[in-house]
C-alpha cells in the first residue's frame, strides 16, 4: 500500500484536474418512494435542499453496490436518502439477502436481526433493486460494472477466515468458527459441515464475540434453541452432542480480550453451565484497570468477580447441578493440533505458554519456551475473518486484507468505492458498519456533486442483464426472495420457529420455477 500522505495528494490532484460534469437535457422525475422518506415533502424540507444541490438537469446516477450485508444496505440507504434521483442495484452472490445478519448473528440473538426490517424497506424502494445469485468477479467482472454504472461500491465483506498456519490444522475435527457459524445459521456452502460432537472437550482458539457465540451454542440446552431460527439439521446434531467442557483460549491476558460485556454476561448466566477461571490470571489486575476506558474497566471487573469471588445465592443455585462448563485460558498460543493415535482426527492441541510485552491494547504475546498439551476432540479456530480479492482490476492489500482506500474511495481507481469490512478490516459491530457505510456514501455523493464521476447517461442493469443472460446466469429479485421468505416462515410455523431456513440453492431455484 502506498504511503498515506501520497495517496491523499494523488486523490486531491485528480479531483482538481478532472473536468466538471456537463449538464444534460432536463428530465422529469416522479417523487421518489421508499426509505428515503422524500415523497410528498415540500421543496423547503431537507430532501428538497438536496434537490437543489443535485440538479434535476443531471442524468439520474446509476450506482451499483456489491454485497447485500449491512455494509451494502447501509450504503444504498444513504445514497437513496440523500440523492432524490439515484438508482441503486445491489448485487449478491447468494440467492438471499442480508449477509452476516442472516448467516452470522447467533440464532439466540433475534433482536439483532431486526435491522432486516430497515433493509427490506430499502430494497422495496422504487429506486433500488436486489440482484441475487450473481457472483461478481466470476459471472460479471468489476470493469464491466464500472462501464455500466456511474459508480461502483464494493461492500462484499470478509468471506474467508484467517488460517492458524500450524501443523495438524487439516485434521478432521478442526474447523473455522466462521464455517461452524455458517453451518448452524444455514449458509448453503456450510450445510454439509457435519461436525462430530461426540467428544467430551472442545477448544475454541480466540477470545472475541464469535468465540463466545460458538461456545454458547455448543453449551446451550437444545430445548432453549428450539424456538430460534437455527437449522433443524444443526439442532439435531446439538441434541446428540456429548461436549461437556469448552475452553476459550487467548494468546494474551484478561485486559486484552476482544469480547464485550454483554456476551460475557450471557456466558456466566448460561443455564446448566459453570465458569472456570484461574484466579492467578487476575493477580494485580484491580490496580491496573483504574485508568482504562470505562467499557474495558466494567468488563474486566466482571471477569475479576467471576474468577475471585464466591457466586451469589442465585448463581450458586444455578451452577451447583451444572453438568457442563466453560473456561477462559489466557497466555496460550496454538502451536500444533495433536492427532489421535491412528492419525485420523484431532485429539488435542499443543499450546505455547506466553507472556506479555507492553501494556494495555498494544501488549504483544511472546512465547516463554514452555508448552502444554490440552486434550480435546474438537478445535474451532476463531482468530478472525478475512476478505478476499474480488477481481484482478481491483487493488487489494493481502497483508491487511482490505481494499486500499481513502475514506472509501479506492486508491487509483476513480469511480470505485468500498464500505464495511473490506474497507476497514473485520472489526466492529453492525452500528460501526452503519457509520462507516454512511461515510462512503457521503464521499460518493460529494464526488458526484463535484463532477468527478463519468458524465452522461449510463445503462446500468440493462447492460449487465444482457451480459448475465448470455452467460446463463439467472439473477433473483427481491420479490423472489420474499417468496422464499414466505416459504421459510411457513415451514418454521409448525415447529414454533420464526422460520426454517432453506439450505439448498437448487431447491430455492426450483421453488422459484427456475
Amino acid at each position: 500500500m502506498a504511503p498515506r500522505c501520497w495517496r491523499w495528494w494523488h486523490w486531491s490532484t485528480w479531483r482538481r484536474t478532472r473536468p466538471p460534469l456537463p449538464g444534460s437535457t432536463p428530465s422529469r422525475s416522479r417523487a421518489p418512494v421508499g426509505p428515503d422518506g422524500c415523497a410528498g415533502r415540500p421543496a423547503s424540507a431537507k430532501c428538497g435542499g438536496f434537490r437543489q444541490r443535485f440538479s434535476t438537469q443531471e442524468q439520474p446516477p446509476q450506482i451499483c453496490v456489491v454485497g447485500s450485508g449491512p455494509a451494502g444496505f447501509y450504503t444504498a440507504q444513504h445514497l437513496l436518502k440523500h440523492h432524490p434521483q439515484a438508482h441503486v442495484d445491489i448485487y449478491e452472490k447468494q440467492l438471499v439477502p442480508f449477509g452476516l445478519v442472516r448467516f452470522g448473528v447467533a440464532p439466540d440473538h433475534p433482536e439483532v436481526k431486526n435491522v432486516i426490517n430497515t433493509f427490506t424497506q430499502t430494497a422495496r424502494s422504487a429506486r433500488c433493486a436486489f440482484r441475487g445469485n450473481v457472483v461478481v468477479g466470476r459471472d460479471v467482472a468489476v470493469p464491466e460494472l464500472r462501464a455500466a454504472y456511474h459508480a461502483v461500491v464494493l461492500s462484499y465483506g470478509a468471506e474467508d477466515h484467517r488460517a492458524l498456519e500450524i501443523p495438524g490444522e487439516e485434521l478432521p475435527g478442526v474447523f473455522s468458527a466462521r464455517a461452524f457459524v455458517g453451518w448452524y445459521n444455514g449458509l448453503p456452502e456450510n450445510r454439509e459441515l457435519a461436525p462430530d460432537l461426540s467428544c467430551d472437550t472442545a477448544v475454541i482458539l480466540g477470545q472475541g464475540n464469535v468465540a463466545l457465540d460458538v461456545a454458547r451454542i455448543l453449551l446451550t440446552p437444545p430445548e432453549h434453541l428450539e424456538k430460534t431460527d437455527i437449522t433443524e439439521a444443526a439442532l439435531g446434531v446439538l441434541r446428540q452432542s456429548r461436549v461437556k467442557t469448552v475452553w476459550i483460549v487467548g494468546r494474551r491476558g484478561p485486559l486484552q480480550v476482544a469480547f464485550t460485556i454483554k456476551e460475557l454476561r450471557e456466558m456466566i448466566q448460561l443455564p446448566g453451565t459453570r465458569p472456570i477461571l484461574d484466579p492467578a490470571d487476575f493477580l494485580g489486575l484491580q490496580d491496573r484497570i483504574k485508568d482504562v476506558p470505562r467499557p474495558r474497566k466494567r468488563l474486566t471487573e466482571l471477569l475479576l468477580r467471576t474468577a475471585t469471588e464466591k457466586p451469589g445465592t442465585e448463581d450458586a443455585a444455578r451452577q451447583a447441578p451444572a453438568s457442563r462448563a466453560w473456561g477462559l485460558r489466557f497466555f496460550r498460543s496454538p502451536q500444533q493440533v495433536l492427532p489421535s493415535p491412528d492419525g485420523r482426527r484431532a485429539a488435542g492441541i499443543r499450546l505455547a505458554v506466553t507472556r506479555l510485552e507492553g501494556v494495555g491494547e498494544a501488549a504483544r504475546a511472546v512465547p516463554t519456551g514452555d508448552t502444554e498439551d490440552l486434550p480435546c476432540g474438537l478445535v474451532l479456530s476463531s482468530v478472525g475473518y478475512k476478505s478476499r480479492p474480488i477481481d484482478p482490476s481491483v487493488p487489494f492489500d493481502p497483508k491487511l486484507g482490505v481494499i486500499p482506500n481513502m475514506e472509501g474511495r479506492v486508491v487509483d481507481v476513480p469511480g470505485l468505492y468500498c464500505s464495511g469490512w473490506v474497507k476497514r478490516g473485520p472489526t466492529g459491530v453492525i452500528a460501526t458498519t452503519m457509520t462507516d457505510s454512511f461515510l462512503t456514501g457521503q464521499m460518493l455523493l460529494q464526488d458526484l456533486k463535484a463532477g468527478l464521476l463519468p458524465p452522461g447517461p449510463r445503462p446500468g442493469y440493462a447492460a449487465i442483464e444482457a451480459l448475465l443472460s448470455s452467460r446463463g446466469v439467472q439473477p433473483v429479485s427481491f420479490s423472489d426472495w420474499e417468496k422464499l421468505d414466505a416459504e421459510e416462515v411457513s415451514r418454521g410455523k409448525g415447529a414454533g420457529k420464526p422460520r426454517e431456513k432453506l439450505l439448498d440453492p437448487q431447491e430455492m431455484l426450483g421453488l422459484l420455477g427456475r
